[in-house]
């Protein structure tokens, strides 16, 4: 971690999961017990909670970017993963390497001023789902298929009927909204449930192997389940 951005970005990651930690186990955010939490690398790579001689406190996923960071914590043994993602413009060849036929329609689909906010939705989704796999991007990221939903919605009955959903235009009008998502895992048969939105220019998506509510704020992050 020699570039400063990186210890940054590091340390933000961290001192975020910390503070999530010790909301949920109900107990102080100072210096005392935080210096106590450990987040290490589990044998995946994802990150776990120890505490003492217990790595079965929870279960928790990590992101940062551009100065802001996100932690989506639940009890243990959950798969959970999120993501924050920048909207900006991607080129065709990006949605060509790592997006559904399915995908790429729908974004040829929307409008144009609605298409870096959908793209940068649909990365976000698919790399919270890899992270709840334990996979990260050792995964075809072709063998994810996102769903997304309005908040109102009932899980799609097929994959044709939910392609036709986009509620990134209700996004752009009612920033910090949750909207509900899903992801398709093709090759495993597995499905993520969750939830999206868009803050400023970031987008902010969590997912979990089941149902969720909303998250709920926790202090200055947010609780997966």
């Amino acid at each position: 971690m020699r570039f400063a951005k990186r210890r940054a970005d590091w340390r933000l990651g961290r001192w975020t999961a910390k503070c999530a930690v010790a909301t949920y186990l109900g107990r102080p955010i100072e210096s005392g017990f935080l210096s106590a939490i450990e987040i290490r690398p589990s044998l995946s790579g994802a990150p776990q909670v120890v505490l003492g001689d217990d790595s079965r406190v929870a279960s928790i996923s990590l992101s940062h970017r551009t100065g802001t960071a996100m932690c989506v914590i639940g009890s243990p043994g959950i798969a959970l993963g999120c993501d924050l993602e920048t909207i900006e413009p991607r080129s065709d060849a990006f949605l060509a390497d790592y997006f559904t036929l399915e995908e790429q329609r729908l974004v040829s689909r929307a409008p144009a001023s609605d298409r870096a906010l959908l793209v940068a939705l649909l990365w976000s989704a698919k790399e919270s789902a890899l992270k709840a796999l334990l996979q990260g991007l050792r995964l075809d990221t072709r063998s994810l298929k996102v769903n997304v939903l309005s908040a109102d919605d009932d899980p799609p009955t097929s994959p044709a009927g939910s392609a036709q959903r986009s509620p990134t235009s209700a996004c752009t009008c009612r920033q910090d909204d949750w909207f509900r998502v899903q992801v398709q895992y093709l090759n495993g048969d597995r499905t993520f449930h969750g939830w999206w939105k868009c803050t400023g220019n970031l987008v902010w998506t969590l997912v979990a192997g089941s149902p969720l509510l909303p998250p709920l704020l926790l202090d200055h992050t947010y609780q997966a389940v």
